[in-house]
């Protein structure tokens, strides 16, 4: 059964966290839209993403396995501001789907109210006070009431098989890791 994953992206998006969990989930056969708050989403260290879709012409019915969040800190804050993700991933949490973000953009899970105080979650460092009404830990994934978090760029890889191991199955993320040269 084909997976459908939404990988939302904003001007500031941190580009490496973007693109590896884009790859990594489309090698793994999962259907991955890539929906921007423009035509064209200018990244973090200025390189340029079209995305397949604008957030805001996502349907809020549609029905995905994952929902899964890049970070950086001005995409974040972008990510913040749309009013139609937080419908789209209020949706998704309220039926029970996969939700996911890495670095700055587990705020984004924050501010939408998508947290309870005792989710075990990460988040880069620079973000971790903003945090403090959460079971906050320092592992590099973390996997909670369907809730995955990661660190940051250099967590990118392990976050994203961690979600293929999710949503397809562990001996597919180990083929990827192995195909990749990561292990």
């Amino acid at each position: 059964m084909t997976k459908y994953a939404l990988v939302p992206i904003a001007h500031g998006t941190e580009e490496m966290e973007a693109i590896i969990i884009i790859d990594i989930l489309r090698r793994a056969g999962i259907m991955v839209k890539v929906a921007g708050d423009n035509e064209i989403v200018t990244c973090s260290r200025g390189l340029k993403i079209i995305p397949d879709e604008l957030i805001d012409n996502i349907d809020i019915n549609s029905e995905f396995d994952a929902v899964i969040l890049p970070g950086g800190s001005k995409g974040t804050d972008n990510l913040i501001k749309n009013f139609h993700l937080s419908e789209i991933l209020k949706k998704h949490h309220e039926r029970g789907a996969l939700i996911g973000s890495i670095c700055a953009a587990t705020t984004v899970l924050s501010e939408f109210g998508l947290l309870n105080p005792d989710n075990k979650i990460t988040s880069h460092p620079s973000v971790k006070n903003q945090l403090d009404n959460y079971y906050y830990v320092e592992d590099n994934v973390v996997y909670n009431n369907n809730i995955i978090t990661s660190r940051g760029a250099g967590t990118a890889f392990i976050f994203a098989l961690n979600i293929v191991e999710i949503l397809i199955s562990p001996d597919i993320a180990k083929k990827i890791a192995i195909d990749i040269v990561l292990q």
